[in-house]
C-alpha cells in the first residue's frame, strides 16, 4: 500500500491541475467591455519588391484586464489575397478561433507579405487588416504595404553583349552581375541597382553610368526598412552587398552623378595598366563601406567633384599608377563599423613589388575621426605616405585640407594641415539617425575660401550644382558652402 501512495498522490494532483485549469478555461470574462489592447493600430512595411517576401514583423495583443479573455475569432479580412500572411502565438493560417489570452498577458502576431506584380515603376499601396472577435466586440490592427515592380535577376547574370539598363523598373540583383570582357554596360539617368545580400558587380568589361544631377544613377542594398524602429534605417548601414570590382582588363569606364553606398567594399580596382584610362567618375558620391570604400593598384583613374566618404578601412588607398583628384571631399567618420586605417593611404609597394606612383591631389579635403598626430610624425593621421625606395613616388598636393601633422613643401602647396577638422552639416549619430552631410556648415569652416582659383575655373560648378565662381573664394572639398536660409528660399 505505501508503494501505491506516492503514485496515487501524484495521479490526484494531476487530476486537481485538469480540473482547475478547466476552472480557469471556464472563467473567460463576457464583459463587452473588456477589450483587447494592441502594440500598434497599423503595421506598415517600407517598400517590398514584387514577388519577394518582406522582411517579418510583428505586433503585441494585450489583454490589460484583470480576468482571462476568449478572443472567439482571429482573422486576415483579405483571407490572404493581398499577399499578407500571419502567424499568432506559433500557429500559421489566416484564421483562427477560440485563443486564450490570460489576465494580463500579452501575444505576438507576426506578419509577413509579398506583393503582387503589376506593369507600374510607382508604388503601390496593399492594404489589409487582422480582425479579432472578443465577446462580440470586433476590433482591427491595419496592414499596409508599398510594392515596387523591378527586373529580378537571380542565380547569377552574365552579360556577353552590349546592354543598356533602362530606367523604366529598378533593378533587383540576387546573386552577382558580371559584365563580361568586350562588353559595355550602359545604364540610364535615374535607373537604382537594388544589390542583395552579398552580391557583387564584377566587371571584365565596361560600365558606361552617365546619371545627371535631377537623376543620379544608384547603387545600394536591397533593404528598404529599418534595423532599428524610426532611427537607423538599413540604407544607413554598411555592409549590406559586395561592392564593384573591376577586372584587370576592365578599362575606359565612366560615372557621373552616381552614388554607389552601404557595401561591403565599394570600388575595388584590380591590377592593371596605368597606360589605358580605367574610369573616370564625376559628380557622384561614394559611402558607407564596412571595408575598403575606394581600393586601386596600378591604375589610371580620374576623380572629380565627388564625396568618398566612411569606411571600416581605408576611404582611398591607392597602390601605384596615375591618379588625379581635383575638388573631392574625403572624410571618415563611420560609427556603425571599426575603423582601422587612414582615411587616404598612398604607396608604390605592394607584397614586395614595387609600382611607380604618380597622384595628385587639388583643392581636395582629407579628413576623419583619427587624431591628426605626433609632431614629429609628418604626414600621419588620416594621410599615409608608403614610400619604397625601389620606385618613382611622385605625389602633389595643392590647396587641400588635410587632418596630419606637415609642412608645405615643393610636393604640399598652400596646404592647410590641421589639427581638427572642419564643420560640417551632419556627422551621423543617433541624433541624426546617422545621416552624413559633409557640406561645410559656416563661411568659418576650414577650406571654405581656400581653394586655388585657377584650378576651379576648370571645374566651376560642384557636386550640387552650385557655382563655386560667384563667392569670394571657391571652397575646398567638392562642396561650395551655401548658407541654410538661402537654399530654403531657393526651394
Amino acid at each position: 500500500m505505501k508503494r501505491l501512495a506516492a503514485p496515487l498522490l501524484i495521479l490526484l494532483t494531476m487530476a486537481f491541475n485538469l480540473l482547475s485549469c478547466n476552472e480557469l478555461d471556464e472563467n473567460y470574462s463576457t464583459n463587452p467591455n473588456h477589450r483587447l489592447s494592441f502594440s500598434a493600430d497599423t503595421l506598415s512595411f517600407d517598400t517590398v519588391f514584387t514577388t519577394i517576401g518582406s522582411a517579418t514583423k510583428e505586433f503585441m495583443i494585450y489583454n490589460q484586464n484583470n480576468q482571462p479573455l476568449l478572443i472567439s475569432e482571429i482573422m486576415l479580412a483579405s483571407g490572404e489575397a493581398t499577399g499578407f500572411r500571419i502567424n499568432v502565438d506559433g500557429r500559421k493560417g489566416d484564421y483562427f478561433q477560440d485563443i486564450r489570452i490570460q489576465a494580463k498577458d500579452s501575444l505576438y502576431v507576426f506578419v509577413e507579405v509579398t506583393v503582387n506584380p503589376n506593369q507600374e515603376n510607382q508604388p503601390l499601396l496593399v492594404d489589409d487588416s487582422v480582425l479579432f472577435t472578443t465577446n462580440g466586440i470586433k476590433q482591427s490592427v491595419r496592414l499596409e504595404a508599398y510594392g515596387q515592380n523591378v527586373h529580378l535577376y537571380k542565380g547569377g547574370l552574365v552579360l556577353e553583349k552590349d546592354t543598356h539598363f533602362a530606367a523604366d523598373l529598378p533593378y533587383l540583383i540576387y546573386d552577382s552581375l558580371t559584365i563580361a570582357k568586350g562588353t559595355t554596360l550602359d545604364i540610364a539617368p535615374g535607373a537604382i541597382l537594388y544589390m542583395h545580400d552579398k552580391a557583387k558587380i564584377i566587371n571584365d568589361g565596361t560600365i558606361v553610368a552617365k546619371g545627371t544631377r535631377e537623376k543620379s544613377i544608384q547603387f545600394r542594398g536591397d533593404r528598404l526598412d529599418f534595423i532599428l524602429n524610426d532611427i537607423l534605417p538599413y540604407d544607413r548601414t554598411p555592409g549590406q552587398w559586395g561592392g564593384i570590382f573591376f577586372r584587370a582588363e576592365s578599362f575606359d569606364n565612366v560615372m557621373d552623378n552616381v552614388i554607389i553606398k552601404n557595401g561591403t567594399n565599394g570600388l575595388t580596382f584590380e591590377e592593371s595598366s596605368p597606360e589605358q584610362s580605367k574610369l573616370k567618375i564625376n559628380n557622384s558620391q561614394i559611402t558607407n563601406m564596412s571595408q575598403n570604400l575606394f581600393f586601386a593598384l596600378n591604375c589610371n583613374i580620374e576623380v572629380i567633384n565627388t564625396e568618398l566618404s566612411n569606411a571600416g578601412g581605408s576611404v582611398v588607398m591607392l597602390i601605384g599608377g596615375e591618379y588625379n583628384f581635383i575638388h573631392c571631399t574625403l572624410a571618415n567618420y563611420i560609427t556603425l563599423a571599426k575603423r582601422t586605417l587612414p582615411c587616404l593611404t598612398l604607396s608604390n609597394n605592394a607584397n614586395n613589388i614595387n609600382y611607380p606612383m604618380n597622384a595628385t591631389f587639388e583643392n581636395c579635403m582629407i579628413d576623419g575621426s583619427f587624431a591628426s598626430g605626433k609632431k614629429e610624425e609628418k604626414y600621419k593621421g588620416e594621410m599615409n605616405l608608403s614610400i619604397s625606395d625601389g620606385t618613382t613616388f611622385d605625389y602633389i598636393f595643392n590647396h587641400c585640407v588635410i587632418k596630419s601633422k606637415g609642412d608645405n613643401n615643393t610636393q604640399f602647396t598652400n596646404v592647410i594641415f590641421t589639427d581638427v577638422s572642419p564643420s560640417y552639416r551632419l556627422k551621423g549619430g543617433e541624433k541624426n539617425k546617422y545621416e552624413f552631410d559633409f557640406r561645410p556648415d559656416s563661411l568659418t569652416s576650414l577650406g571654405v575660401g581656400k581653394a586655388d582659383l585657377f584650378v576651379t575655373q576648370k571645374y566651376p560648378i560642384d557636386r550640387y550644382g552650385i557655382n563655386r565662381l560667384t563667392n569670394d573664394g571657391p571652397d575646398i572639398g567638392a562642396y561650395e558652402f551655401v548658407p541654410k536660409e538661402d537654399e530654403e528660399k531657393n526651394n
